[in-house]
Parts: structure tokens; C-alpha cells; sequence
């Protein structure tokens, strides 16, 4: 073996392990699938749950991309509805925020649970790991809406055998400071308090080190 061939040779065993080393760092895609609470209505540009949960997530060492799938005022039919647009990407992980829409238009709770089992199953065949988060009825719309209702996600969570966090807005609802003045979003101070909470759940979709490609 010539001395130009081995110093060839070093050259490409050097390339193959730079590109090795790349695939090894690609950083985890998370989708998330929700309403406004995760599009971010009315927050200023960058404060989004998205985009702070990206943050907090790298701040914790890990490299993912969280992609903003979030459609204000979607109901849980239209999150079905354009679930396999927004698996294009194919991410490693999603996080489904759906629900109150469905909620506050009154819509059957059976066919709200029809619709996210539909979505759980979905991810589930294509390997997605999922967080799902919950949401409460609001009291107002009778006992048995809102008993109908508030089991929906802990009953899909124990079938799909998914990660869940049994309330989207925990720590944040109806506290004036932490909402926008609709009192129903909330302000970038709110989001960061649902980053804070929901972190360690979202942690636990991705190995720290990331994926392997």
C-alpha cells in the first residue's frame, strides 16, 4: 500500500465518520398537534409553547425541533382530518393538545373520544411516540358534560398506554397575571409556566442524547 493510497485512504474513513458523527446528532422532531394553545394566538412572535418548549429542551441538553402543528379554533375532527399532512416531517415524537374546541361548541364527548382514539391510533402505527394532554369542561355545561367529558382523556391514556398530562392549562387557568385578557390563553408568562410543568413528561418521549439516524 503506497503512501499517497493510505493518506487517501485517511482521508475517507475521516468523512465517513464526520457524517457519522452528524447523523448521530440529528436533533429529535416533536410534533405538536393541537389548538390555539399550541399555534400561540395572540402572543407575541417567539413566545409560543412551541418555540419555549424547544428551549427548555435544549436547555436540558437535548437537540429537538418542535414543530408548531397547532390550528386555532380545530376541533379534534379537524386535527384527524390533516394528521397524515402534518406526519410529512416524520417525527420521532408528538404531543396531542386537542379537544377544547370541541368542548366549548358543545360537541358530543363520544364522538370528540371517537376522533382522538382515531388520532392515538394513527401515531401509534407509525411509531410515534405520544404525549397526550388533557383538557376540564368547563362547569357550566352541566354535570353530565362535564362527567363525560373529563374522563375522555385519562381512559385514552390508560387504552393507548401513552405518556399524559391531565391538564394543558394546570397552574395557569383563571389566574388573571398568566392570561391574556380573554382569560382563556394564556400570556407568554402562562406558556412558560406550562413549559416548566410539562417538561419532564416531554423529556420522557426522546432519549436525552437524541436519535439515531
Amino acid at each position: 500500500m503506497t503512501y499517497k493510497f493510505k493518506a487517501l485512504l485517511s482521508i475517507v474513513l475521516l468523512f465517513i465518520m464526520a457524517g457519522a458523527g452528524q447523523a448521530l446528532a440529528a436533533p429529535v422532531k416533536i410534533l405538536a398537534l393541537g389548538t390555539s394553545l399550541t399555534q400561540g394566538y395572540g402572543l407575541p412572535p417567539g413566545t409560543e409553547f412551541t418555540v419555549q418548549l424547544q428551549a427548555a429542551l435544549k436547555k436540558s441538553g437535548i437537540d429537538a425541533v418542535v414543530t408548531n402543528a397547532g390550528v386555532s379554533g380545530d376541533t379534534t375532527a379537524g386535527g384527524l382530518a390533516r394528521l397524515d399532512w402534518s406526519l410529512a416531517d416524520h417525527p420521532d415524537a408528538a404531543i396531542v393538545e386537542l379537544g377544547s374546541n370541541d368542548m366549548l361548541r358543545g360537541i358530543a364527548p363520544s364522538e370528540t373520544e371517537k376522533n382522538l382514539r382515531a388520532i392515538l391510533d394513527r401515531l401509534k402505527a407509525v411509531h410515534v411516540k405520544v404525549l397526550l394532554t388533557g383538557m376540564h369542561a368547563q362547569r357550566n355545561l352541566g354535570a353530565d358534560y362535564v362527567k363525560q367529558f373529563d374522563a375522555i382523556y385519562p381512559r385514552l391514556a390508560k387504552d393507548g398506554n401513552v405518556l399524559f398530562y391531565p391538564f394543558i392549562l394546570d397552574g395557569v387557568a383563571l389566574n388573571p397575571k398568566l392570561n391574556q385578557v380573554d382569560g382563556m390563553h394564556p400570556n407568554p408568562a402562562g406558556v412558560k409556566i406550562i413549559v416548566t410543568r410539562i417538561l419532564p413528561l416531554v423529556k420522557k418521549l426522546v432519549p436525552k442524547e437524541g436519535k439515531n439516524h
